[in-house]
């Protein structure tokens, strides 16, 4: 008989079945009011914004092939380990991204979500050669934060908030 997961383990579970599913709004309902979001391309992110940032993603995704291990949690942490696979639109690049997840939970909610991944990695696939030669420099890796900041921007600009569920 399979142990039953605790309450958190089921809601990174039910988070990455959202990302899964492309269901941008749900994923950001998880978040607790006050919850950050970090990563090595997004930087450190407010609730709202890592919200935006995850319907964002899934309204662009056209080939998002998600795998999720390792997964444990406790009534105040959890780890995860997923594996995105798609195809990266500014270039038309496949890309397989390999993340470990930490998140802190209150209330039942994520409080506060970090990814942790290998951008040189994800560089050289996402940016083929350039990313290869160039994509280890700082300038690089600030040029890939900044256009998707742009992104991230332009896309809560154009796009109404959807109702706040904290």
């Amino acid at each position: 008989m399979t142990p039953a997961l605790h309450p958190n383990a089921q809601l990174i579970h039910a988070f990455y079945g959202a990302l899964q599913r492309r269901d941008g709004l749900t994923m950001g309902a998880f978040y607790g009011p006050h919850a950050t979001f970090q990563d090595p391309v997004f930087g450190q992110l407010d609730r709202v914004r890592a919200a935006a940032m995850w319907r964002m993603l899934c309204e662009r995704a056209t080939d998002l092939d998600l795998t999720i291990s390792d997964v444990t949690a406790d009534e105040s942490r959890g780890t995860a380990h997923w594996e995105a696979r798609y195809t990266f639109s500014a270039t038309g690049r496949h890309v397989t991204n390999r993340i470990d997840a930490q998140f802190e939970f209150t209330s039942g909610r994520i409080h506060r979500h970090v990814d942790q991944f290998d951008l040189y990695a994800w560089a050289r696939q996402a940016l083929g050669l350039k990313g290869l030669l160039f994509g280890w420099a700082p300038p690089v890796q600030q040029a890939i934060r900044a256009q998707a900041a742009r992104g991230l921007d332009t896309y809560v600009a154009t796009h109404d908030s959807p109702r706040d569920k904290s």
